[in-house]
């Protein structure tokens, strides 16, 4: 059994071509040697992140704050107890909304790559 506690485990500064801001920070929740990725990403107010996919589903449980969930075809406002389920290969995007920051939880699956971008 892994137990985790969210505030205690750090928050480490993120950068990555993938967000729109530099306010976003993550703080991982998986073991190493587990079969899935999960990490709790905070964004900024207005900060999200650039349309991409995964090799696999990917599920966001959102933690607090107010963010936007996006594929090509919808675009969702959710909040803290909104559980979201991208299918692997979907295209999207997520990220705060301009009034708020925003968290989640993501968890995929380990294997082949993280993400996929496909926007600059």
């Amino acid at each position: 059994m892994h137990v985790v506690t969210i505030d205690e485990v750090p928050k480490k500064p993120h950068s990555s071509s993938l967000f729109t801001g530099e306010d976003v920070s993550i703080q991982p929740l998986a073991t190493e040697d587990g079969d899935f990725n999960m990490s709790v990403v905070n964004f900024g107010r207005g900060v999200r992140n650039k349309f991409h996919m995964h090799e696999s589903d990917q599920i966001l449980i959102v933690t607090s704050g107010k963010g936007i969930v996006a594929t090509e075809y919808e675009q969702r406002t959710v909040t803290a107890g909104d559980v979201i389920i991208f299918p692997k290969g979907q295209k999207h995007w997520h990220g705060a909304c301009e009034d708020s920051e925003f968290s989640h939880i993501f968890v995929t699956r380990k294997g082949g790559k993280n993400y996929i971008q496909l926007e600059d």
